[in-house]
């Protein structure tokens, strides 16, 4: 018992011996990726208008594509998806709007259902509306060149 004590007392007193050298002061010295102080708020996000009505061709063959209308007031919970609306068979063709791709109607076993998967229920997980937004990097992204 008196050894254990002994090892417990050395551990404690070998690191509280080690953290005595640092100096809290030099952390500050410390280079962030953040241009504003940890605790400053963040400036607000820019808003950008959606680009409605235009069409984006896709950069690779499976790309989401991207929403050429503004979707931010759509309800998309549990209960109610307003993109199913225009977009499920059968209202697509009533709605003349693109249907969903069937691959949104098979599961993870690759069972097709007649509902849309749960697993591509929420939209706004792959597809965005498209605006104009420069680029947050540069970058020497180039599409994939299509017909192959």
């Amino acid at each position: 018992m008196k050894t254990k004590i002994v090892a417990i007392a050395v551990a404690l007193g070998l690191a509280l011996g080690l953290n005595a050298g640092i100096d809290p002061a030099g952390a500050a010295e410390v280079k962030g990726l953040r241009e504003t102080a940890v605790n400053a708020p963040d400036k607000a996000p820019d808003v950008y208008k959606v680009q409605d009505g235009v069409k984006h061709e896709r950069a690779y063959r499976q790309q989401p594509p991207l929403v050429p209308h503004a979707t931010e007031k759509y309800e998309i919970d549990l209960k109610v998806n307003q993109c199913l609306r225009c977009h499920e068979w059968p209202y697509s063709d009533q709605e003349k709007a693109p249907k969903i791709s069937d691959l949104h109607y098979i599961d993870r076993n690759g069972v097709r259902q007649d509902t849309v998967n749960g697993n591509r229920y929420f939209c706004t997980q792959c597809h965005v509306s498209q605006v104009d937004a420069k680029p947050l990097v540069e970058n020497r992204f180039k599409p994939a060149v299509s017909g192959r």
